[in-house]
């Protein structure tokens, strides 16, 4: 081999290096639930505005949003590494998989999570950056580590870091926070349960095997499936109170009736077929971005 085509081969495999360790980094921020989380703060911006509220100040928000997002997962990650490594559906990540030392975890998700704080306190308002690094420490002490393990009720309580971003986008448009930003948070709230119960169900034996006390782990399915179809009445109906709320039209009400049958139709079929329950999962993903959207769509049409 020359030297010339061993600099090449000696090049190749750094640049293949590196862009290993760029995307674990990346994965380590779980950017799937950044997009949901990032879906839900749009639609809140725009209802605050009463209008498009600038693509600069919902790009700008979105930054700060991701970086607290990304965070607060990479500290889950660093903290959950344990029982990621036990769970099927969690030992292809990046610590589970020792890709990345757990240190640099640690310190990639702090990092991540005041570039967050420092952004949105800078660019957009003292508000949103409290609100957004609140939901942050709620979800890593309280969720993470404080009721992930030791309670039923880890998903419903930490539910509201997940619901945080509307809150976020509203303050970022008035510096204030709404009741429409709060109906919108319940919403989101109330979601989460049947969203991640229909997970649970699906990896039972995981969370078993792992000693996390999920729902269907502790209670059984079918007591699970009954709470599902519970909190998704209750989401249901809150998203309603949109309407006298922000003054929704006729666009909304009709998305959210829509969209809320079709949601409580897959969750009564799950009670009944609890083996379904990966389509509840896709089903309450696909709701939560259409009624957001249907949200926007109220305010920009009108």
């Amino acid at each position: 081999m020359t030297t010339e085509s061993h600099h090449q081969t000696t090049s190749t495999v750094e640049i293949t290096g590196t862009r290993s360790v760029v995307a674990a980094y990346f994965a380590l921020t779980k950017p799937r639930i950044i997009e949901l989380l990032l879906i839900t703060t749009i639609p809140s911006m725009v209802l605050a505005a009463r209008g498009w509220p600038g693509t600069t100040l919902v790009l700008t928000t979105l930054i700060g949003g991701a970086l607290s997002a990304g965070g607060a997962n990479a500290l889950n990650s660093y903290f959950d590494r344990d029982i990621d490594e036990v769970m099927r559906r969690t030992r292809a990540r990046p610590l589970a998989r020792h890709e990345i030392q757990p240190r640099n975890a640690l310190i990639f998700g702090i990092v991540l999570g005041t570039a967050g704080f420092a952004w949105l306190g800078v660019f957009i308002n003292l508000l949103a950056a409290l609100i957004s690094t609140a939901a942050l420490l709620f979800y890593v002490f309280v969720y993470t580590i404080a009721l992930k393990r030791s309670t039923v009720q880890n998903i419903v309580i930490g539910g509201a870091a997940g619901a945080a971003p509307v809150l976020v986008g509203w303050a970022a448009v008035t510096n204030t926070i709404g009741l429409p930003a709060w109906v919108l948070f319940l919403v989101v709230f109330y979601w989460t349960p049947p969203h991640f119960w229909a997970l649970a169900i699906r990896y039972k034996d995981d969370y078993e095997a792992a000693g996390v006390p999920m729902l269907p782990v502790v209670s059984g399915v079918e007591v699970t499936t009954r709470r599902m179809l519970l909190y998704t009445g209750v989401m249901v109906g809150v998203s309603l109170l949109l309407v006298p709320v922000a003054s929704m039209s006729w666009i909304y009400l009709g998305a959210a009736i829509g969209l809320g049958a079709w949601f409580l139709w897959d969750t009564w079929r799950v009670y009944r077929r609890p083996e379904d329950a990966m389509r509840l999962f896709t089903t309450s993903t696909v709701y939560l971005s259409a009624l957001f959207a249907s949200v926007m769509l109220d305010v920009l049409v009108r």
